[in-house]
């Protein structure tokens, strides 16, 4: 169970309790989970009985009573906590962890996008009047941005994000970007200048304006530039050194991207060892790296809300940190057969490159096979 289904289940509790009478509130558009801090518990936790205390008219640790019993019967869900004023403390089955291995890797680079219909929230076009076309409009995004290099490209790795998340996007520049930064940085402004709209149907236009970079990211190569541009928040200033460029472990973009190179490379050592990647119990260093794999869509839809690439930037090398101390077990030493664990652990190794490369991909950065 992902965090965003999670917060689903956590949200469909409270509505059982509203159409049940036992609490009178409106049920909020979303339930924040995040680990748990301290003195809490379990896997996840949720402060949503805190967030309906008011309102409820209720102690915070009496509307906490009354979810945990409807969050208790989920599925996927092994036991639920109640802690301090009213933290809802929940620990998830031993398959939640098999079960999120086999959506990454079903899902693929797409893991962490919004799917469904057209319909509000979807993203897609509408047709026709009504709300529809009311909830397209609200889902409608312009970036303007200045004719500046870092701008451009924050607006480019946002509207990336943002369309995975099922957004319609613009990009609008002052004026038109110099041809290598289109050509070389790959950034696209669908409009600029006098062409430029003043903000799309039924929306505003959001201005992108970071901390301008320093000197020309171009001497960098496509990747590193880009990422020295992207993983600084907006308002720090980027540093355009070649520490971007050295492959060591102090420099993150090198870490992420070799992360992701060695899990392919475990792939075809595996094949030429006669096995495959196959979902199991975790065994090994896994700790770290299934909270992080599954924290990604909620980093995802951060960073849409908070037109924040550097957000997901620094979610990779969370993940990627949290994997390479499990790589070394994952296929076998000597004269050691392959057994469920070492399948077990190439395919959570499979998924956490797959996150790994549709992060990168987002960034607008090339994931190595080879590295």
């Amino acid at each position: 169970m992902t965090p965003v289904e999670l917060s689903r289940t956590v949200l469909r509790a409270v509505r059982r309790a509203v159409d049940e009478g036992e609490l009178s509130v409106t049920v909020p558009a979303r339930a924040v989970v995040t680990p748990p801090g301290p003195g809490g518990c379990g896997d996840y936790a949720t402060n949503i009985a805190l967030q309906l205390a008011r309102p409820a008219g209720q102690p915070p640790r009496r509307v906490a009573e009354i979810l945990r019993p409807r969050l208790a019967g989920a599925d996927g869900i092994a036991d639920v906590v109640v802690t301090g004023p009213g933290f809802l403390n929940i620990s998830l089955r031993r398959t939640a962890p098999v079960a999120l291995v086999e959506e990454i890797l079903r899902r693929g680079v797409r893991y962490g996008h919004a799917d469904g219909p057209p319909g509000p929230g979807s993203g897609q076009r509408a047709h026709g009047g009504g709300p529809g076309r009311a909830a397209a409009a609200a889902r409608a995004v312009q970036l303007s941005c200045p004719r500046e290099v870092r701008a451009l490209v924050v607006a480019d790795a946002a509207a990336r994000i943002l369309r995975s998340q099922g957004f319609s996007v613009r990009v609008t520049c002052d004026d038109r970007p110099e041809p290598e930064w289109e050509a070389f940085l790959g950034v696209h402004v669908d409009a600029h200048g006098a062409l430029a709209p003043a903000a799309p149907p039924g929306g505003a236009a959001e201005d992108v304006r970071p901390v301008p970079a320093p000197a020309d990211p171009l001497v960098l190569g496509r990747d590193a530039a880009r990422w020295a541009l992207l993983h600084p928040a907006p308002h720090d200033r980027p540093r355009l050194t070649d520490a971007h460029l050295v492959q060591r472990e102090s420099n993150p973009l090198f870490r992420v991207r070799y992360a992701h190179a060695r899990t392919r490379a475990l792939l075809r050592n595996a094949a030429d060892l006669g096995f495959g990647p196959e979902p199991g119990p975790p065994t090994g260093p896994a700790a770290r790296l299934l909270p992080a794999l599954a924290d990604h869509p909620r980093a995802l839809a951060a960073a849409a809300r908070h037109r924040g690439p550097d957000r997901l930037a620094r979610h990779l090398v969370t993940v990627a940190d949290a994997l390479l101390p499990l790589l070394p077990s994952v296929l076998p030493r000597g004269a050691e057969k392959p057994s469920a664990a070492h399948r077990a652990r190439l395919a959570l190794a499979e998924a956490a490159g797959t996150v790994l490369a549709g992060g990168l991909s987002l960034l607008g950065i090339h994931a190595p096979d080879h590295l």
